[in-house]
């Protein structure tokens, strides 16, 4: 009866809004089908349950071992390593740039030794061992800024380095070896 109205282009757009319309269309069904299913259930079903001693104590030695060993590779890549390269030494090439790493990577370390000592009051063995190692810890606070400026370099660097040996072999003691993870640029920019 009526003849066929052919519009040029007419499929392609009808092609582009069906590849945005369905899977918006999908998604809002997806979200109200489950939002009304959660109204009429039982509310303890909601309620996390809570987590063993034992459970605790494993989580806090594997949370201490993931914030030690970030602080020790960042201690090693960017503080010990360049060092012992003399990149810290007066003229030497890059010198600037290596201190304001290793500044930073000293508060990194920092960081991540006081949330790896928070970590392990959760179990008691590691709480322990790692008890003596607080006030060296606390000594490192004010180091990163001795770093940035090229003051006393080797004893900031063998204060860092003693720090790590120490809370490393505090944590195999204790069951919880501590391995090197060299953090990425932009988590030892955030701290």
């Amino acid at each position: 009866m009526f003849p066929e109205l052919r519009v040029p282009g007419a499929r392609r757009v009808s092609r582009r809004v069906s590849r945005v319309v369905v899977p918006l269309l999908l998604c809002c069904a997806l979200l109200f089908g489950t939002a009304a299913c959660g109204g009429d259930g039982d509310k303890d079903a909601a309620t996390p349950s809570g987590t063993s001693s034992a459970e605790r104590q494993k989580f806090a030695k594997t949370r201490f071992v993931a914030n030690a060993g970030l602080a020790a590779g960042a201690t090693y890549q960017w503080i010990v390593k360049p060092y012992r390269a003399g990149k810290f030494k007066s003229g030497a090439d890059g010198r600037r740039f290596a201190l304001v790493k290793a500044g930073l990577a000293g508060a990194f370390t920092y960081n991540r030794l006081k949330a790896a000592m928070r970590n392990a009051q959760g179990d008691p063995a590691l709480a322990k061992a790692v008890a003596p190692l607080s006030a060296g810890i606390d000594a490192l606070k004010d180091l990163p800024s001795k770093l940035r400026k090229g003051d006393s370099t080797e004893a900031v660097v063998g204060s860092f380095d003693g720090v790590i040996k120490g809370v490393k072999d505090a944590g195999r003691g204790a069951g919880a070896e501590v391995r090197d993870k060299v953090p990425s640029a932009g988590e030892l920019a955030r701290g």
